[in-house]
């Protein structure tokens, strides 16, 4: 997708000016370059605007060590975009994160001082742990507060992000505005949906083999990490579950449902089976990257990275084992936003 992508930020976009100040929150990933724009609404907020598009910022990094100049213009135009559209909605703080492409390359700081000059965006490269924080942060209010823990993953295009935390005083934080979520235990991995479709990409034929040797790959290597060990039990025993936060799992349910577009109102906080999962990245790993393309909620831009994407899930499903995952089509940029008016208030 791309452009405007209201379904996908989860608001209605309008225009005018507003009696309410709003804020507006720009996360610069591996594969997409996001913007969302909100006014509180109580505690929490109400978004009047989104922007999406996919730009591919680490096409090619893993081999060459730096940001491309075709990744870079991808990235700029969409940018460029991003700057049109505050300089119309005039928040009252704006918060632009950049993560794994930008932390990693060795002209990404360069890249964002560039950004800064020309279009008045001031990029921050947060750490692998604040990425996850903010993460948990944006998507906390999906945990089950009957499960003892919850598994936050955030599969990238450079990296995935995992986080465990306390679910049910994930849930006592949400009620008393904490910003601080409970996590017990985080992770980075440099698993992410491009790197993967660069470095193992999908073949024509023995696509099942392929698969299957991909996921035990992944999987031996989530192992390798012995991050929560403790919080194992939890998972054998069913009585912990997966929030997933990327376009991998929002792509996974939107096909799970059949949905003859995307629909962000149907897809956030969905509680998917692992078997409905697993039946759905097996579909779609069966399909060729026409079909794929084809469909409404995957689109040619995603044809060859959401089957890379259900791989690492599937890897982390066998390493953390869970009956259910929950799709969370919010985040990083949440988690930005939440704390931007949390600011905001304190100073007012």
């Amino acid at each position: 997708m791309s452009g405007t992508e209201a379904p996908r930020s989860g608001g209605r976009s309008s225009t005018g000016p507003r009696s309410r100040p709003c804020f507006a929150a720009l996360d610069l990933g591996t594969n997409n370059c996001r913007l969302l724009v909100a006014e509180a609404d109580g505690a929490g907020f109400r978004v009047i605007d989104g922007y999406s598009q996919i730009v591919r910022l680490g096409e090619g990094l893993a081999g060459a060590g730096r940001l491309s100049d075709a990744a870079m213009a991808r990235a700029y135009g969409a940018l460029k975009a991003c700057s049109e559209r505050l300089a119309w909605r005039r928040p009252a703080a704006v918060g632009c994160i950049a993560t794994q492409a930008c932390r990693i390359a060795s002209n990404g700081a360069t890249f964002l001082a560039r950004v800064k000059q020309d279009l008045g965006l001031s990029f921050e490269i947060i750490s692998a742990e604040e990425e996850a924080r903010l993460s948990v942060l944006g998507c906390a209010s999906l945990i089950d507060p009957a499960a003892e823990v919850a598994l936050i993953v955030d599969i990238g295009g450079g990296s995935t992000e995992l986080a465990w935390v306390d679910a049910k005083a994930a849930a006592a934080s949400v009620r008393n505005g904490d910003l601080n979520p409970p996590i017990i235990a985080w992770t980075s991995t440099p698993l992410g949906v491009v790197n993967l479709a660069e470095d193992d990409p999908e073949p024509e034929s023995t696509a099942a083999r392929w698969y299957a040797a991909l996921v035990d790959r992944l999987a031996a290597t989530l192992a390798s990490s012995h991050e929560a060990e403790a919080l194992k039990p939890a998972f054998h025993a069913g009585r912990a579950h997966i929030v997933g936060t990327s376009g991998t799992v929002t792509s996974l349910a939107g096909v799970h449902l059949g949905l003859k577009r995307y629909q962000r109102s149907k897809v956030d906080g969905l509680w998917m089976t692992l078997d409905e999962c697993q039946a759905t990245i097996a579909r779609l790993a069966g399909q060729s990257h026409a079909e794929r393309a084809a469909n409404p909620c995957i689109g040619k831009d995603r044809a060859d990275l959401v089957v890379p994407g259900g791989a690492i899930l599937e890897a982390v499903c066998r390493v953390w084992p869970v009956s259910r995952i929950r799709a969370a089509d919010r985040g990083l940029r949440e988690g930005v936003l939440m704390r931007l008016m949390a600011k905001h208030r304190r100073s007012a």
